[in-house]
């Protein structure tokens, strides 16, 4: 009957055409088909539509082509090859979905987290300070900013929903930023919750030491490894001096008898 349909569309005259056939089932919350499609469609536009509950196909189109709708339902429902293809692909919605919703839909994917700084041209401006968050799923996703632990803004109001995208592998993605003009010491953290996580993913971000501290830890930590080099020489050349006269060894001492 399709190929009628192509022989009768590809007159001369006609122009380019295309006919393919189209199965879906919308899904509801919990994964079950909450219905069958099965359409054979013309150029993209709905010709023949599949009728689940009467088992025949039924004329979808009421434009130009109404007359050749209805002549290729009726040829779809002479014939039982049709129909058992179409309830083919209802069984298989059916009963396939539930595993595929499973492994896909319902499945957890924790996100990843990394703080990236703008760094001001002058030092000591102001800051800012994007948190990237990625590879999660599902989609919703809470991300707070903490300034030393405290959380950065109201505490007593619930965080704006945060716009995830698709990341085109089945994950999403998303980003949070805050300008801060930080000071030594500081510590700033993104905060990521997710329903695959037990507990908040902390990802953390601070300025370091200021020039002049950092000036002192290092002679610190030179003075202090000076200290140790001549506290390790000197161990070693008491360890290694040659036993006092008149010195007696004891049993299990390497130096002999008699020979000091």
């Amino acid at each position: 009957m399709l190929v009628l349909l192509g022989l009768a569309l590809g007159a001369p005259g006609a122009g380019a055409f295309l006919v393919h056939v189209a199965s879906w089932c919308p899904l509801a919350a919990n994964g079950s088909a909450l219905a069958f499609d099965f359409t054979i469609l013309f150029n993209k536009n709905p010709l023949v539509c599949y009728d689940p509950p009467g088992r025949r196909f039924v004329p979808c189109d009421r434009g130009l082509l109404a007359q050749v709708a209805a002549a290729v339902a009726t040829g779809l429902n002479n014939g039982s090859a049709w129909t058992q293809r179409a309830e083919a692909r209802r069984r298989l919605c059916r009963d396939l979905t539930p595993r595929v919703w499973a492994a896909a839909a319902l499945r957890r994917t924790p996100p990843h987290a990394r703080i990236v700084p703008s760094r001001p041209a002058a030092a000591g401006g102001p800051v800012l300070l994007t948190c990237h968050v990625w590879g999660f799923y599902p989609p919703e996703v809470t991300v707070l900013w903490l300034h030393n632990g405290d959380v950065v803004g109201p505490g007593d109001t619930p965080p704006p929903p945060i716009s995830a995208i698709p990341s085109g592998d089945w994950t999403y993605q998303t980003q949070v930023t805050l300008t801060v003009t930080p000071r030594p010491g500081d510590t700033f953290t993104c905060s990521v919750q997710h329903v695959s996580l037990a507990q908040p993913l902390l990802e953390d971000w601070g300025p370091g030491l200021s020039p002049g501290l950092t000036l002192k830890v290092a002679m610190a930590t030179v003075v202090m490894a000076l200290g140790l080099g001549f506290f390790s020489v000197g161990v070693y050349r008491y360890r290694t001096r040659p036993p006092a006269s008149g010195y007696t060894p004891l049993p299990g001492n390497n130096y002999p008898a008699g020979s000091i």
